[in-house]
């Protein structure tokens, strides 16, 4: 795989170079709520800019269906990006049109310009090869170099990310380079005890991750909405938890593995329960009570791993050489569920161990928390791709830089 700093060494003065990059930031109406997927892209655009070349930045924003959206603008993320490198950032109002053609031919040696949502275009995540590969004709007469960089979509085989590379002389950017580092630590000569931290709402998402795992983790440890299909797959009533009943005789068996391979498998002692979802716009009070997890009431949900649970994984932790946590332990935007997503944070915090944050919800939560992003070895902008590499996939966005 190509790097950006042989790119570099080769000489991007004048050249337009298409950055595939992140930007799929949450939005609350127009305003950012974590930047952090815009940051992690700024090591490789200043380096481009720097070296004068002419950049052009694309991302996703969101799931529109393949036409303009306005709630799925990147214009705040554009206007994000010029304060962070400050300096002006051009916008293009569209992606292969007028606007984004004029945009890119106006730039000069240095200059940054971001086109508009990529996935307004249907070619984009077209399953169909031909569609997919005329749109990315379209894109790759913008440039003359490519730098993939946009590791939270790697794992999808889109024309921007797989089809695009292709068609011009290409590279990895920094954050790639990091984010491909990192993984391999997760996956060979791994320092032991490895323990990961598995949360989220449904188990179905993690049972290919959880599989592989079995045969390379130490100690697995459950939480979140996934957590309750395990409590119930052991004989427990979890109530009306969020509970994937199809899921649960697959779980049995990885339960039974676990125990066979020598794996521990560490499910909750107790958790937060009501039998009302919390209003996470107002955050009010919440009406809830922690029980054992073998006594969760019949009309109650389960909404965070209660404070034995906490102590219990903390302890877990604590001796780890390597730890990678994905997923949220509870509801974690309302205060009184974010108890045991914060423990976890903070264990890892404590931890001498390696720390990978695996991106999306978990990532999200460190910042909202308040933690120094700084206390962990690794933060991913990638939950998804993240996960997919541990299974042992074939990411497309990454195979396609490495031809």
């Amino acid at each position: 795989m190509k790097t950006i700093d042989e790119l570099l060494a080769e000489g991007v003065a004048g050249k337009r170079v298409f950055v595939r990059a992140d930007l799929n930031v949450p939005l609350d109406g127009t305003t950012i709520t974590d930047d952090g997927r815009i940051r992690a892209v700024l090591p490789t655009v200043k380096a481009l800019a720097e070296a004068g070349a002419r950049v052009v930045v694309a991302s996703h924003l969101g799931r529109p269906k393949g036409a303009p959206d306005p709630a799925f603008s990147l214009a705040p993320a554009a206007a994000r990006l010029g304060e962070l490198l400050g300096a002006d950032v051009a916008f293009a109002t569209d992606t292969v049109g007028d606007s984004a053609t004029a945009t890119v031919a106006g730039l000069t040696d240095g200059q940054v310009a971001v086109l508009e949502n990529l996935r307004f275009n249907a070619g984009e995540t077209s399953k169909d090869d031909a569609e997919r590969g005329a749109f990315a004709d379209r894109l790759a007469a913008l440039a003359d170099l490519y730098v993939g960089d946009g590791f939270g979509a790697v794992h999808r085989k889109h024309a921007s990310v797989f089809d695009l590379p292709a068609r011009l002389p290409h590279a990895a950017g920094y954050l790639i380079a990091t984010e491909v580092g990192v993984l391999k630590k997760l996956t060979s000569d791994v320092k032991r005890p490895y323990v990961v931290v598995l949360g989220g709402a449904k188990v179905s998402d993690k049972l290919a991750v959880i599989d592989e795992l079995l045969g390379k983790a130490d100690r697995l440890l459950i939480g979140g909405g996934m957590a309750y299909t395990f409590l119930y797959a052991k004989g427990y009533e979890v109530g009306i938890s969020l509970l994937q009943k199809d899921q649960v005789d697959v779980v049995k068996e990885y339960m039974k593995r676990a125990e066979e391979n020598g794996v521990e498998l560490v499910l909750p002692v107790d958790v937060l329960v009501s039998s009302d979802f919390p209003d996470l716009k107002t955050k009010a009070p919440a009406d809830f009570e922690t029980v054992d997890a073998d006594k969760i009431p019949s009309t109650k949900e389960g909404l965070d791993i209660g404070p034995r649970t906490r102590e219990l994984y903390a302890s877990k932790i604590a001796d780890a050489e390597t730890v990678f946590w994905n997923g949220p332990l509870g509801v974690f935007e309302h205060p009184d569920y974010a108890g045991g997503t914060t423990a976890i944070a903070q264990a890892l915090v404590d931890s001498d161990a390696y720390t990978v944050v695996g991106g999306g919800d978990s990532a999200a939560a460190v910042r909202i928390l308040g933690f120094d992003e700084n206390a962990f070895g690794h933060i991913s902008t990638g939950g998804g791709a993240s996960l997919e590499y541990l299974e042992g996939k074939t990411l497309p966005g990454l195979a396609a830089l490495e031809d």
